[in-house]
């Protein structure tokens, strides 16, 4: 029997992103992003889709609100899409007011079914014209300017609404995927098969660092222009997976841990906490690194009002001996998916990554609260595929049993973590809302405790995991 350990007004809801569920890609003046660009490149998404459609969240917004108060859910996070905002980026560009008006008047409708909103302002959709315009996220000065000015344009229109802000949805996936392996946009890589355009050696380390300092400027004009009077809150979210050595005995294993989660999540919590690169970072890439000036510093050292927590499966981490390769982001090291010893970290899914671990939540949520201080935490986004989900018939998905155990397993791991190590956890945002746009994966893997039909007009059809999930955090919330 679960005991209740988590505050009364803690947060708990459903997650998505705008390209993955929005559709409507021309519609109301929306302009073209990176994945609009990305997706037309034959090979890029596994089943040659785009999200074009998607759930057609955009005309169906009624309909995920309405699924929102099916399920119970306190809050619910989802991200804008930029160019819907400023369809060409820029900061002397012109305001999309029927794109803005549509995020405002979803607000609206969220707060009056009584569902707090968590708001992501930038969720890996980058205006396509910015990257055509300077090179986008590799442009640190015009891309911190124009970024600034489209928080700035959302924070002045949503006002006090809005209490939960998060400025970057997984800076690292921007970083690799977009600019080292090219599996994401706008796809850069050195692997000359793939891209004309990269270097994986120089330029993710850039756009991290970019991404850093448009996240601390977004937080400076929230907090001198905006907090104390809208009172709300901001904030980075970052993906992290938990990792333990291949081999328990091997002090190298256990040390490439570490430095595992340092390339990872130290990557970008470092700066916001300390207002440095890990030593470890340091060490390996040298002056491929870029170094902070003492006004970066300030900038981004201390934006963070609470952490922003993604998190799917665990990995056996092996330590490799030699130099590293020029184009390596792991840190020198193997992620695995089996030990020494022949343990496999959990049961397969239909991503190939993920792997359910519950107990590597709870030890990942105490690393993160131990390292940084205890910070507030919000679990923006935890879930699960299902191996062989969308080849099932329809009556068989929405019986997704293995997905509620997972979030019964996980959600237990939160509470235990609260409770007995001392982690302070104020929300928890499953993953997710709908069956989505699974980006590179096109639409062959759902994560959703919705099914969403996509060639019946896209309705929706609540799954088990949909319709139980509330027992979880009634059981483990106090009663006021």
């Amino acid at each position: 029997m679960s005991t209740a350990v988590l505050s009364p007004d803690f947060l708990w809801g459903f997650a998505t992103a705008s390209y993955q569920i929005e559709g409507a890609p021309h519609q109301d003046g929306r302009g073209p992003s990176i994945w609009d660009t990305f997706c037309k490149i034959p090979g890029k998404i596994a089943d040659g889709s785009s999200g074009d459609v998607a759930c057609d969240s955009y005309n169906k917004s009624a309909d995920d609100i309405a699924l929102l108060k099916e399920t119970g859910a306190k809050a619910y996070r989802f991200s804008l899409s930029w160019s819907r905002v400023i369809p060409l980026g820029g900061r002397e560009d012109p305001v999309n007011e029927k794109g803005l008006g549509f995020y405002v008047k979803f607000v609206d409708d969220l707060l009056a079914a009584g569902i707090t909103p968590l708001v992501t302002l930038f969720h890996w959709d980058l205006p396509d014209n910015l990257d055509k315009r300077y090179g986008g996220l590799l442009n640190k000065k015009e891309f911190v300017a124009d970024y600034t000015n489209y928080a700035r344009v959302v924070f002045k229109a949503m006002g006090p609404k809005v209490k939960h802000w998060i400025t970057f949805n997984e800076p690292w996936c921007s970083s690799i995927l977009g600019y080292s392996t090219g599996l994401f946009a706008p796809g850069h890589t050195s692997d000359r098969s793939k891209s004309k355009v990269g270097d994986s050696s120089r330029e993710p380390w850039i756009v991290g660092h970019n991404l850093l300092l448009a996240h601390g400027s977004a937080v400076k004009v929230y907090r001198d222009e905006f907090k104390s009077k809208d009172g709300g809150e901001i904030g980075i979210t970052l993906n992290g997976d938990w990792v333990y050595p291949w081999d328990a005995e091997d002090p190298k294993d256990v040390e490439a841990c570490e430095r595992k989660l340092e390339f990872s999540i130290s990557w970008f919590a470092d700066p916001v906490y300390f207002g440095h690169y890990p030593a470890s970072m340091v060490s390996q890439l040298g002056d491929r690194l870029p170094t902070w000036t003492e006004e970066e510093k300030a900038l981004v050292k201390g934006s963070n009002d609470f952490y922003g927590m993604n998190h799917y499966t665990a990995n056996y981490i092996k330590h490799r001996t030699g130099t590293p390769e020029p184009e390596d982001y792991l840190g020198n090291l193997e992620s695995l998916y089996e030990s020494k010893k022949g343990e496999i970290i959990g049961p397969d899914t239909q991503s190939f990554w993920l792997k359910p671990n519950p107990l590597g939540f709870r030890k990942l949520m105490k690393w993160i609260s131990d390292r940084y201080g205890k910070p507030k935490i919000y679990v923006t986004e935890n879930g699960t595929s299902l191996k062989g989900e969308n080849d099932l018939p329809m009556e068989k998905i929405l019986e997704d049993d293995f997905r509620l155990k997972y979030y019964q397993d996980y959600t237990q791991a939160m509470a235990d973590a609260v409770s007995k190590d001392g982690v302070d956890c104020r929300g928890y945002m499953a993953w997710s809302l709908l069956d989505n746009f699974e980006w590179a994966e096109g639409y062959e893997t759902r994560f959703g405790v919705t099914y969403v039909d996509y060639t019946g007009g896209q309705k929706r059809y609540p799954k088990k995991s949909a319709k139980e999930i509330h027992k979880c955090f009634d059981a483990l919330i106090k009663k006021a």
